[in-house]
């Protein structure tokens, strides 16, 4: 990690704005809340329960949590840093006269209300001073900006009332006025927009699985042919935002589950969603989350070994008999325990998918076809609070597809006098979620960048996206700026250690679950199948929770499992869902699909 150097021209922007535009509105049916989590009482290890688990990102941690909590002996083998790509981390030597260094993060974190398995997770993490836990480290985003090329941003609330007795009319109605801010966009497209979101939502599961699953997203909103504004903004520049998924490759049905889920929570209605549609933590994550959550799982017995990560299963009788860890010097050391949990990322899990493992279970070799995207962030360290209003930030259309969030306002305490050299007042971190489009200054995409002219672009393209008719980011106000680690240069090529699962279309057959036929070896990570279908915090709590629950019941474990909670359902829709039931297994399309 390396403190990027001061150059002149350089702030702010990050990630999640589905919201902005989709939040606009809409309603829906409520069910029963859901209770908070009472952890197990912890039991004494009995024989037969020492689980390894490979990887100490929130997917390993979440399963040793689940563990540690019922009794079971676990030990994390993690290669770098705990925590994985939800950690944050301080800008080496930039804290000077007591103060702590500047903060850092592979990108922004943000919460939204729809999701649940990772709250619960984090109100089950003391923290001083809070009942709720590391949960209550959590504070409520209230609005967002969206940006346009040469047009004044627009502010936005994101969260909306609900709306009585919603039916699909009136959903495409509220779809329409949610959207009508798109400019240039033509009414009569916003109208299929409209509608084609309705049918998502009146689909039934097996059509979602059984067609949406195997189109794009660019085909189920019918792109070819319709404006650049339905283009650019409608199909692209919604996906691109939400962790690097790209229209044309996306599976339709995991775009939709995200979209919905983001709906649902933006009206405010549904009592699982209570906590709205964003959250954010109020200090780097490692402060309000990660650090406290490993000095718990240290209470619970859990032991954490460093520097050392998982390259070989050796199997024995159709088991996992041991494992091979190796550290950066090349040195190994043999592993054994009952189970094994491998919680690395799917490019770090296939070189331990043998051919013995392969012969045992020929599905897990579909995790070969699974593909990943770059989605990276940098922060900028500013001298004065601009006037960004507080929350997420959006740069539509933009060509990196940049989103951000201003930091600094939303965090507890005086920012300067806990970070950096005492200057610094502003943090903006930003999201770049195409690395493979021309920018604007070198026409050339960021994977063919240097630290540099990544640092540059991206600025660039903030104040195109955000100072019409503004002026709020001024090239002065400029400190210093931090790139994800991650992003490396060897050779003079581009390395990305930390890249994201992208669904693309059919991605779900090829997705392993948290079992398989290996009796011993359980998956954790994004990239296992979850409810969120997604590469997000969520997934990765959710799989560790099933892989946890996977070892209680190989073990014959009595005790209590995890509970895993779904997406929450559209009852309202459930007539319409059971229509279109019957015209699926008919070999009909969607009643409004055609």
């Amino acid at each position: 990690m390396r403190d990027q150097r001061p150059f002149s021209g350089i702030s702010p922007t990050r990630r999640d704005v589905l919201r902005a535009a989709i939040a606009a509105g809409v309603g829906l049916a409520a069910s029963a809340p859901m209770a908070r989590a009472v952890p197990p009482a912890r039991r004494t290890p009995a024989p037969g329960r020492t689980v390894a688990i490979f990887g100490g990102g929130v997917a390993g941690l979440s399963a040793a949590h689940e563990l540690a909590e019922r009794g079971y002996q676990v030990t994390v083998y993690e290669p770098a840093f705990l925590g994985g790509k939800a950690r944050s981390m301080g800008v080496y030597g930039t804290g000077t006269e007591g103060r702590l260094d500047l903060p850092g993060e592979h990108g922004f974190r943000f919460f939204p209300g729809c999701y649940q398995n990772l709250p619960d997770t984090m109100r089950r993490i003391p923290y001083p001073g809070n009942p709720d836990g590391v949960a209550g480290n959590l504070v409520r985003v209230e609005g967002t900006v969206a940006g346009f090329r040469g047009r004044a941003p627009i502010f936005a609330p994101v969260e909306f009332g609900a709306i009585d007795q919603l039916t699909p009319q009136r959903l495409q109605n509220t779809l329409i006025s949610a959207f009508g801010f798109v400019p240039e966009l033509p009414p009569h497209e916003l109208a299929f927009f409209a509608k084609q979101m309705t049918v998502w939502f009146t689909s039934c599961e097996q059509r979602r699985f059984g067609q949406w699953e195997y189109v794009t997203w660019e085909q189920i909103l019918r792109a070819e042919g319709k404006s650049p504004a339905y283009r650019d903004y409608l199909v692209s520049a919604l996906t691109r935002i939400t962790v690097a998924a790209k229209p044309h490759l996306s599976s339709a049905r995991t775009i939709g589950t995200i979209g919905e889920a983001l709906v649902l929570a933006a009206t405010g209605a549904i009592p699982q969603y209570a906590a709205g549609i964003d959250r954010i933590l109020n200090r780097p994550t490692n402060e309000a989350w990660i650090d406290p959550w490993v000095g718990y799982l240290r209470s619970l017995g859990v032991r954490f070994v460093m520097n050392r990560g998982a390259s070989a299963l050796e199997l024995r009788g159709g088991r996992v008999a041991s494992a091979i860890v190796r550290g950066a010097n090349g040195g190994a050391d043999t592993v054994t325990a009952d189970w094994y949990v491998c919680a690395m990322p799917v490019e770090r899990t296939l070189p331990l998918l043998s051919d013995e493992i392969l012969d045992a279970d020929p599905r897990l070799a579909g995790m070969h076809d699974l593909q990943t995207d770059w989605m990276v962030g940098i922060q900028y360290y500013l001298t004065r609070p601009t006037e960004l209003p507080e929350g997420h930030i959006a740069a539509l259309g933009s060509p990196w597809a940049l989103t951000a969030l201003r930091q600094a306002p939303m965090w507890v305490g005086d920012f300067a006098a806990r970070y950096g050299d005492g200057s610094v007042c502003e943090c903006l971190s930003v999201d770049i979620s195409d690395w493979d489009s021309p920018g604007l200054l070198y026409g050339r995409p960021a994977k063919a960048c240097s630290r540099e002219e990544i640092a540059a672009e991206v600025w660039a393209q903030l104040k195109e996206w955000l100072n019409t008719a503004t002026g709020w980011l001024r090239d002065e106000d400029i400190h210093s700026w931090h790139l994800d680690p991650g992003i490396s240069w060897r050779g003079g090529e581009i390395e990305n250690a930390t890249p994201l699962l992208v669904n693309t279309v059919g991605s779900y057959d090829h997705r392993p679950s948290a079992h398989c036929a290996v009796p011993n070896l359980f998956f954790g990570g994004d990239h296992v199948r979850s409810h969120i279908d997604l590469a997000t915090m969520e997934g990765a709590n959710e799989s560790g929770r099933a892989a946890a629950n996977a070892i209680m019941d190989a073990a014959g474990d009595p005790g209590p499992r995890t509970p895993i909670y779904p997406l929450v359902s559209l009852p309202v829709f459930d007539p319409a869902k059971r229509l279109d039931a019957d015209r699926y297994r008919a070999g009909l399309p969607h009643l409004l699909d055609v």
